[in-house]
Order: C-alpha cells, then sequence, then structure tokens
C-alpha cells in the first residue's frame, strides 16, 4: 500500500472515534444522548433537504462537508456543552491542538483543504458557513424539543443564553431562525426553559 492511501485509511479510522464522543443532546422519542458522528451525519442530510431556506445561495456539497468534519476535532477536545461557560472559555484552544493532529494524518493537500473548510466554518464569513452553522444549532435544537426540552431543563438553561446561541441560525435562515423563536417560546411557556 502506498504512503498516500495508507493515511488516508489511517484518517478514515482515527474519525470513527467520533462515534465515542458523547454529547449533552438526546436522541428524539428520549432516547440516549447522540454522538459527534450522529450529530454530524444528521446536521448533513439536514441541511440538503433544508438548502431552501439558506438566506443566500450555497454550495451545498460545502455546506455537507463543514457539517461532517466541524466536530472532528473533539476527538482530542471532547464535547463542549453549549451552555457551560466554563468549558467554553478553553474550547478554541483545545480544538485547535486537536486540529493539528487529527488533519496532519491526511496527506498533506487533504489535510490543508479540510483545515482550511474546518476553519472557514469556524469564522462564520461566508453563507456556507453561516447556513452550516445555523444546522449546528437547528438539530439540537429539533431533537432537544422532541424531548419536551429536557436537555435545557435537566442544565437549567435560560432563554436568554439560547437566543445568544441561536443568533448564528439567524444569521443562516431566517425561515429555521423563525421556528426556533417558536420553538423557544414554546419551551419557556411549558417551563422547559428559564424565562430569566
Amino acid at each position: 500500500m502506498d504512503e498516500r492511501i495508507a493515511k488516508q485509511i489511517e484518517f478514515a479510522l482515527e474519525l470513527d472515534k467520533e462515534k465515542n464522543v458523547f454529547r449533552q443532546t438526546h436522541l428524539s422519542g428520549h432516547g440516549r444522548n447522540e454522538n459527534d458522528a450522529e450529530h454530524a451525519w444528521h446536521m448533513a442530510v439536514m441541511a440538503y433537504l433544508l438548502k431552501e431556506y439558506s438566506n443566500e445561495p450555497v454550495d451545498i456539497a460545502k455546506v455537507m462537508i463543514m457539517c461532517l468534519i466541524h466536530d472532528v476535532v473533539e476527538i482530542d477536545a471532547g464535547d463542549t456543552y453549549a451552555y457551560d461557560k466554563e468549558a467554553l472559555a478553553t474550547q478554541k484552544e483545545r480544538e485547535e491542538k486537536a486540529k493539528e493532529r487529527i488533519f496532519s494524518i491526511l496527506p498533506e493537500d487533504q489535510k490543508e483543504e479540510l483545515i482550511s473548510i474546518f476553519d472557514e466554518f469556524e469564522s462564520g464569513d461566508t453563507p456556507e458557513a453561516r447556513f452550516a452553522h445555523a444546522m449546528d444549532n437547528f438539530q439540537p435544537l429539533l431533537l432537544n424539543n422532541s424531548n419536551g426540552g429536557g436537555d435545557w431543563k435537566e442544565h437549567d438553561c435560560d432563554a436568554a443564553s439560547v437566543y445568544g446561541r441561536q443568533s448564528k441560525t439567524k444569521d443562516g435562515s431566517e425561515k429555521l431562525f423563525e421556528i426556533t423563536d417558536a420553538i423557544i417560546k414554546a419551551n419557556i411557556e411549558k417551563g422547559s426553559l428559564r424565562s430569566e
């Protein structure tokens, strides 16, 4: 086996570790916690299905790749819960270190390509990155809502924090933010999300 394909296969096996990184979000129907690979796959399919609601025209293949690789760094860095202020303070540093190690498994050209796509997602400066961020926010919101807002309730989340995180949804899709807003309001009303 030549060196290039050996590196690509090694990276493919490294990606498998993402299935062991569990998130705070539960599967729909009060299932177990979802893992990062499930989250990424679900986001990518949702991006394709909902692409017509992007605020701007997007290269949907690029959005889907962003969705699929955006949490690869969590193999080393671990999942950072969206509303954990202490963990958020060190997230960037942990993920930068992980990005270098994990993507360095690949041949140099693919390493550079995927790091570029990862960094584009992180910056949120392109239509593709904005729509991918909308998916990153909307997917767990849908799962949480399907479980009666249980994840918010378990972590005693407040509406202001959820709206703060969901502002990126609005940047990528006004339509999906309308749905998000309705979901948040419904969860405040039923007591799953603190209004203060």
